[in-house]
């Protein structure tokens, strides 16, 4: 479950589920009976940092900010499972206990990391929330933060100003990795510009917010209403004249683009994905956590708006990148 990140990788909720709570006590009684709290500092070697990131789109901006002299990890970085149905294991939680340096969502996505961390205490560590670093509430309805395009470039900023707090000694490392990455990031964001200029006010449809934040960048006018997606991202079934609107967004031809999420995948969804095709409507695939290998989260953003971009201009479909 735990995938190592290195500088060369970088090339290549629905909320917690409520069936994973007894899976806590298990994770929670093991990061207890660590007979002390982990001395950082003695669980590294060479200087190099240990860091985690909740999600793995975290966890590979954390290793192109820290490149040689941090060590990154991930919890959820399986693209091909529903992140909801997550279950904490012992070893997550040792290799939380175990970081000087996290990363993680917030706003209720990744809760069971403050678990975690509050069984494993270590006064040293360094915690990046992207939903404080935002200034958002706790009960912000959309948790899927990372598509927005504020999100990753200030969460890479207080990596960078933590990492230079851990090891001041490789500050303007840090500080030309940010620097590097900031500029990365500008092909992406033309791309949301240029979309908008040309497209602004086009209707789309999705089955969750997983990336209404992009949408709305890119000028998109969503026509789901967000209690339907509320419902499907926390598992309750939508009312049935919820689901006949939605459905009706691809019959009667009012969506040019179906958002789907590729992750979390049910019968109901299957139905509406099929509705869509079957009224020729493209469909493109958006998912919880980054796909790997072959991608870094500036290029699998910028494909998810090329993606969105062969939708609305040449009537193609992209169900998984």
């Amino acid at each position: 479950m735990i995938t190592q990140f290195t500088p060369d990788s970088a090339r290549s909720s629905r909320r917690i589920a409520p069936r994973v709570v007894l899976a806590y006590a298990l994770v929670f009684s093991t990061a207890l009976c660590l007979s002390a709290p982990i001395d950082a500092s003695a669980s590294t070697k060479s200087s190099v940092i240990v860091a985690v990131g909740a999600e793995n789109e975290y966890a590979n901006v954390l290793s192109q900010i820290g490149g040689e002299y941090v060590k990154v990890s991930s919890i959820l970085d399986d693209p091909n499972t529903d992140p909801h149905t997550f279950e904490a294991s012992p070893s997550v939680a040792e290799e939380i206990g175990r970081a000087q340096l996290i990363v993680q969502n917030g706003v209720g996505y990744d809760g069971f990391m403050n678990k975690i961390e509050t069984a494993s205490p270590n006064p040293k560590r360094k915690i990046v929330v992207a939903q404080d670093v935002l200034d958002l509430p706790t009960d912000t309805p959309n948790p899927h933060l990372w598509y927005s395009p504020k999100t990753m470039p200030a969460v890479a900023s207080a990596i960078a100003k933590d990492l230079e707090k851990l090891d001041p000694s490789h500050a303007a490392y840090f500080q030309k990795n940010l620097a590097s990455f900031n500029r990365s990031l500008q092909p992406w964001l033309r791309a949301i510009a240029a979309f908008k200029s040309k497209h602004h006010g086009t209707p789309a449809a999705v089955t969750e917010p997983v990336a209404d934040y992009l949408l709305k960048a890119m000028g998109l006018r969503i026509l789901t209403p967000f209690v339907f997606q509320a419902d499907i991202m926390n598992g309750v079934d939508p009312a049935p004249e919820d689901i006949s609107l939605e459905e009706g967004f691809f019959t009667k031809h009012q969506a040019r683009v179906f958002c789907y999420n590729q992750q979390v995948v049910d019968s109901l969804t299957a139905v509406i994905k099929q509705t869509a095709v079957s009224a020729k409507v493209p469909v493109v695939g958006v998912y919880e956590t980054m796909p790997t290998p072959g991608y870094d989260y500036q290029t699998w953003m910028l494909d998810e708006v090329k993606a969105i971009d062969a939708a609305i201009t040449r009537h193609r479909s992209t169900e998984k990148l």
